[in-house]
């Protein structure tokens, strides 16, 4: 494959090395996948339940019992939200592992501490296990997710650099698909079942683990720590081809510039850094506020409120994963030819439609103590696939994707751990949230997330610039310099002298 005309597009070929780097390092998101699919299953089952939080059971029990607040129990959402609040945390360990260390040593870590965390939980047999066992798991997540999407977009060539990236997020919906599985054929293995599904977390963090020891460093990384004469030898190997120069130049000119900057976190405070910063982390935010991991987390649960039974709501979850995987791949086929700005609004409009209209029925149909009819409880999970498959092309991706590639090289690291921070916060607060939030809002929760995605819409419109086919170390000058809003935020001048302060 040759440049482009305007150069952007430097020379490369693909090479059975390279997509073993890419695939191996998405391995990261089939970590986390399985981890929030398995969750929601894990917490619906009653030999976990009896085990852990007998109080729920026995109001599980009650057949007059309220809908929307059987499952309300704050230890209950603690076992969920407990790996996002640890991930938080390590995210900014894990940005500064990755600038002094290198992307590949922080996805070891990763592999690794999800690997004892999964052990831990399978063995658990007090709820403080459990727990600690949930943390340890958050510190790989906090690891991964900052490294691998940072490792796709370093070494995918800049014209499919969307769709490599999107491998994390496509890895991310086979993890929960295999999750709601594992789940569904282990609901019946008494009294071990729940015990079967957290261990089985161990095969994915295997696979990063040895995925971490295969993959290379990327040039970025090593130029960025002097270690030119590698970087261009890493350069060649992933590229295929022997005439790096063109982007091994650019390379060192980006890595120059951010060797000017001794403080990253204090950089991220200037004046330039607002519009990337801004964007990265309200992309994190509004990737959870779509309403997408209440729908993930708790979709057994979510189903056998509206009438489902323990294998129904199940197989109804696996239903779910597939839309999720296979929606993802609109993605990666289109986001490179697309653009990002029209698949995000695309969403908005079907995630709104699909919300409100989730909200409607079970408002109109769905009292504190009744079932849903059959017709409509169908028609629940088809609405609910219609809002997973948008999401999944959208603004699931898109998510990890934009952050990565909008931050210079000097703040990229620390400014990454903010999005991935933001991200698990968030993730954290609806994961320990939404049980309660049903409870106490019923359908009107569905109401609740459809206004976000309406201030979603708006984001795109007024604020979000297209990235597509731009180099990753040339977007403050082809993007923010040219944007209506955030150009104001980037005079050169006002830079360089900041710089040379």
């Amino acid at each position: 494959m040759g440049a482009s005309k305007n150069g952007d597009n430097y020379p490369w070929r693909v090479t059975p090395y390279i997509v073993i780097c890419w695939v191996l390092a998405a391995c990261g998101g089939l970590m986390f996948g399985y981890d929030i699919g398995i969750s929601g299953g894990v917490t619906g089952m009653d030999d976990f339940l009896k085990e852990f939080f007998p109080k729920v059971y026995e109001r599980k029990q009650h057949a007059q019992e309220n809908n929307y607040c059987k499952y309300d129990n704050q230890y209950l959402q603690l076992f969920t939200s407990s790996l996002y609040l640890s991930a938080l945390v390590s995210s900014f360990l894990a940005s500064k592992v990755c600038t002094v260390k290198g992307r590949k040593p922080s996805i070891l870590i990763s592999s690794l501490f999800f690997l004892v965390g999964s052990a831990l939980s399978a063995l658990s047999q007090r709820l403080w296990m459990v727990i600690i066992g949930r943390v340890l798991m958050g510190v790989g997540v906090g690891f991964g997710n900052e490294a691998v999407p940072l490792f796709l977009s370093e070494i995918a060539p800049v014209q499919y650099r969307g769709a490599i990236n999107i491998l994390f997020q496509l890895l991310v919906t086979v993890g929960i698909l295999v999750a709601n599985l594992v789940n569904f054929a282990t609901l019946n293995i008494h009294p071990i079942g729940w015990r079967i599904s957290l261990g089985l977390a161990i095969i994915p963090a295997i696979l990063l683990l040895i995925g971490s020891i295969i993959i290379t460093e990327t040039p970025t990384s090593l130029i960025e720590r002097d270690r030119y004469d590698e970087g261009r030898e890493v350069l060649r190997k992933i590229r295929g081809i022997e005439n790096v120069e063109a982007e091994l130049q650019q390379i060192k000119e980006a890595c120059a510039e951010a060797k000017l900057v001794k403080h990253p976190y204090k950089e991220l405070r200037k004046k330039q850094s607002v519009p990337p910063l801004v964007i990265g982390v309200l992309m994190q935010v509004f990737q959870q506020m779509t309403g997408i991991n209440a729908v993930m987390f708790y979709a057994p649960i979510l189903f056998q409120t509206v009438g489902f039974k323990n294998d129904g709501s199940l197989l109804s979850a696996v239903i779910i994963g597939l839309v999720n995987v296979f929606s993802t791949l609109v993605s990666v086929f289109g986001v490179d030819r697309i653009g990002r700005r029209v698949l995000l609004l695309q969403a908005c409009l079907q995630m709104f439609i699909s919300q409100t209209a989730i909200g409607i029925i079970l408002i109109v149909k769905l009292t504190e103590t009744n079932t849903l009819p059959k017709g409509a409880a169908i028609l629940v999970v088809l609405l609910t696939c219609l809002f997973v498959m948008s999401f999944a092309w959208s603004w699931g991706p898109l998510g990890w994707l934009i952050p990565s590639e909008t931050f210079p090289i000097e703040t990229r690291t620390a400014g990454f751990a903010f999005a991935v921070s933001s991200n698990m916060f968030f993730t954290f607060l609806i994961a320990q949230a939404f049980l309660s939030m049903l409870c106490h809002m019923r359908a009107y929760i569905f109401i609740f997330f459809s206004g976000w995605i309406v201030v979603m819409a708006f984001f795109v419109v007024f604020l979000l610039p297209e990235t597509k086919g731009v180099p990753i170390d040339a977007v403050a000058d082809r993007v923010w310099k040219k944007h209506p809003v955030w150009k104001k935020f980037m005079d050169v001048d006002d830079q360089k002298h900041e710089n040379g302060a």
